[in-house]
């Protein structure tokens, strides 16, 4: 495998520094980027942010250096959040890039690109494009320097993009909130705080706010409990009304109540759907297939029409484009707003679940409630030689239930249903399982895991 095989996924660029993403590398996306960009638009400037991973600035130089170079002109965002950055692809209508490995560790880094309008860049919609440009750029060909170099310049769109998350909510609806948020010194601590101290009504205490790549406290991966029990903690011992865990580009939060309990992303997704369907009545709402089954049951029961997805948020942002949804959620804490240019973003999210909580007039742990209906699984990966034998086992083992392709095997067994998908980028199987109690759920878990590793 080339480098750029192992580094392209379906989503984003993603590798380890320096032995698979170098300045070299960078440098050859950002032409092949480039390349994409002037054959599919009219478009004549890309707008470029970094997360705080030490490479973050010599593989921003050398990826501009490459857009520059086609004769496309280069803004620098400077440091910023991967929703920053989608915003400004949005109001300014150019296409994007954000440096940042997301949730990986600090030996991490990587791309994720856009075109005009947020819209994303995967391996159906350009991506493949992209690597094919800048494979021919690393073995010493690719497209000739444009005629005049592009110019580059800066801006920092930190208080306009943190007035643009201020819109989604009524502040009076969050009314006094005490509000702790662990940013795993990721970009959080640059956002978080630039949205809350504009709501004098609430107090916010930072966790790891300092911006540092090598993650000294914990990684920056919410979705492991690990990585919450800090939060959870804090939020118990200092009797805050709601806690916050982003991830490191802060494109993402997972939710603690008060109790120092934390809410699934489907739980979330139910309760953003909730506020979504009161300010558009009979809206369509997205989930995506992992999603809990109490969300489309939420989204029916408060008049909207739900739409199940496949997971991944270039089908999901595609999807809502063509549907017209308001709003999309996903089990990973990824949450989509058409007003956001149907990108994610965990600060709108975080904002739109306190101002249900200030609604309600209680805790959030008695605005969940209703919403927390099943056992979940949470998603257990298993190493298998043939993961497409494998489902095929398994199906061919539950032909007595509704089936469905979608995103790999899922199986309705009536009152417990269960999904099993193989990794786009390694040997394992996904699994994740619903039923209605965790006994049962522990039960159905462990038989499906002994057939799968038998």
């Amino acid at each position: 495998m080339s480098v750029l095989d192992q580094i392209v996924k379906a989503y984003d660029i993603r590798g380890t520094v320096p032995d698979q993403l170098d300045a070299d590398v960078a440098h050859a996306l950002g032409v092949g980027f480039a390349s994409f960009i002037r054959s599919n638009s009219k478009a004549e400037r890309i707008v470029i942010a970094r997360d705080m991973r030490p490479s973050g600035p010599a593989f921003v130089e050398a990826f501009s250096r490459g857009i520059l170079n086609q004769g496309i002109d280069v803004i620098d965002l400077g440091l910023g959040s991967t929703d920053l950055m989608y915003y400004a692809s949005g109001v300014l209508d150019a296409p994007g890039a954000m440096f940042t490995a997301s949730h990986n560790p600090a030996g991490y880094n990587g791309i994720k690109l856009c075109v005009a309008g947020a819209r994303p860049v995967g391996v159906d919609t350009g991506l493949l494009d992209v690597k094919r440009v800048a494979e021919e750029v690393l073995e010493g060909g690719g497209p000739k320097p444009a005629a005049s170099a592009g110019s580059q310049s800066e801006r920092n769109v930190l208080s306009d993009f943190a007035e643009h998350v201020l819109t989604f909510v009524d502040l009076a609806d969050i009314g006094t909130m005490r509000v702790v948020a662990d940013t795993a010194n990721g970009m959080g601590g640059l956002v978080v705080p630039a949205v809350m101290e504009r709501i004098p009504s609430v107090e916010l205490e930072v966790m790891y706010g300092e911006l540092d790549g090598t993650f000294p406290n914990h990684p920056p991966d919410p979705l492991q409990p690990a990585n919450q029990r800090d939060l959870r903690a804090r939020v118990k011992s200092g009797g805050f009304d709601i806690g916050l865990a982003f991830d490191g580009d802060a494109d993402r939060v997972f939710v603690v109540d008060e109790l120092g309990v934390g809410l699934s992303g489907s739980t979330t997704t139910a309760l953003l759907a909730v506020a979504a369907l009161r300010a558009a009545p009979g809206a369509t709402i997205l989930h995506n297939l992992i999603c809990s089954k109490s969300v489309p049951e939420v989204v029916t029961e408060h008049g909207g029409v739900p739409v199940r997805t496949k997971v991944g948020h270039s089908y999901i942002k595609q999807i809502m484009a063509n549907t017209g949804a308001v709003f999309g959620g996903e089990h990973s804490a990824h949450y989509y707003f058409a007003r956001n240019f149907n990108a994610d973003s965990g600060l709108i999210a975080s904002l739109m679940v306190m101002a249900e909580v200030g609604r309600s007039g209680g805790p959030l742990s008695g605005v969940r409630a209703p919403l927390d209906r099943y056992a979940a699984s949470g998603e257990i990966n298993t190493q298998v030689d043939d993961a497409s034998a494998v489902i095929e086992q398994i199906s061919a083992a539950h032909s007595d239930y509704d089936q469905d392709r979608l995103d790999g095997l899922t199986v309705n067994c009536g009152d417990w249903w269960f999904n099993l998908r193989p990794s786009n980028t390694e040997p394992l199987l996904r699994l994740n399982l619903e039923a209605p109690d965790q006994n049962t759920c522990a039960d159905r878990v462990a038989e499906l895991l002994t057939m799968i590793t038998s």
